[in-house]
């Protein structure tokens, strides 16, 4: 759970965002679209929602049938699984001829760290006293692995860069972070960083629309407003989709959005449209979501 998704950067040089059209679109299959999810992420998904909680092993049957209802293959479920087990998050205990699991010391670690930052995600306000984060660091262009690992990491801590070799943050408390990460690549011989308030050259609205790519955001945020604002599942199977849809689909957002302060947000800005609708289906949905699990693992217990 607290494994990011797929990376979308982003990063500098925004261009301006064109109004949304009004033409509705292109119809998905659910079958397809999630199949281009890594059956690995939605384990961690159902995993950090429903096992976590619990002090309880789940079989093997549950858990496949569990990502079935999110239209993922028996086999990719059980690779899944697989692969969890030998990263060390799971561990596998043989009953019979049954199976079941349970998380591991690490594995409970890393899906409380993923669940806290869903959960607060969006909920906290950034207050700010006006001041920035600068750091200097500069990767040759033969380096282009270093580069592509330097500007992953940074952007994942909220960092913007509004020209080359310029990363810049509202938050200066990320110093302390962006030190181990140059350090960790070895670029801390070569890189500096300062505070400072923006001076009187440039408008800082300007800086902000170059270092981050807030437009690519703003459609995935109203994607997901799109998405969930109208659903309304009839029946516990259905909840229990729905839940962890929601959980997954949220989850990357703490791993895209740089968190700027209200002062250097758009005025109408979907993440908090997209916060509030989140905390309030998963408030709506998680009883009968949680009820329909412990049913599903009472079932599995007496088979």
């Amino acid at each position: 759970m607290a494994e990011p998704a797929t990376s979308v950067t982003l990063g500098p040089r925004a261009k301006p965002r064109e109004p949304r059209s009004a033409t509705p679109r292109p119809t998905v299959s659910r079958r397809r679209e999630v199949s281009h999810a890594s059956a690995r992420s939605l384990l961690m998904t159902v995993l950090g929602e429903y096992v976590l909680p619990r002090d309880r092993p789940v079989w093997t049957s549950m858990l496949v049938e569990a990502l079935g209802m999110l239209d993922i293959e028996e086999k990719s479920a059980r690779q899944a699984l697989a692969r969890s087990a030998a990263e060390g998050w799971l561990v596998s205990e043989r009953v019979g001829r049954r199976v079941r699991w349970s998380l591991t010391a690490p594995g409970r670690r890393l899906l409380t760290e993923g669940a806290d930052r869903i959960y607060a995600f969006g909920r906290e306000a950034v207050a700010w006293e006006g001041r920035w984060l600068m750091l200097i660091v500069s990767v040759p262009e033969a380096k282009r692995d270093l580069r592509h690992r330097l500007r992953t990491r940074l952007t994942w801590a909220g960092f913007g860069s509004p020209v080359a070799g310029v990363w810049v943050s509202p938050d200066p408390s990320r110093q302390h972070e962006a030190q181990q990460i140059v350090a960790e690549l070895q670029l801390d011989a070569q890189a500096m960083s300062f505070t400072a308030e923006y001076g009187e050259v440039g408008e800082q609205e300007s800086m902000v629309e170059r270092s981050w790519d807030l437009s690519e955001l703003t459609d995935r945020y109203e994607d997901f407003i799109d998405r969930f604002t109208g659903l309304r599942p009839t029946g516990d199977p259905a909840v229990l989709r729905a839940q962890t849809e929601l959980v997954h689909e949220w989850r990357r957002f703490p791993f895209l959005d740089p968190r700027l302060p209200a002062e250097l947000l758009p005025a109408e800005w979907s993440g908090r449209k997209a916060s509030e609708l989140f905390h309030r289906k998963h408030v709506e949905w998680r009883p009968a979501a949680q009820a329909y699990w412990d049913k599903l693992l009472d079932n599995e217990e007496k088979a």
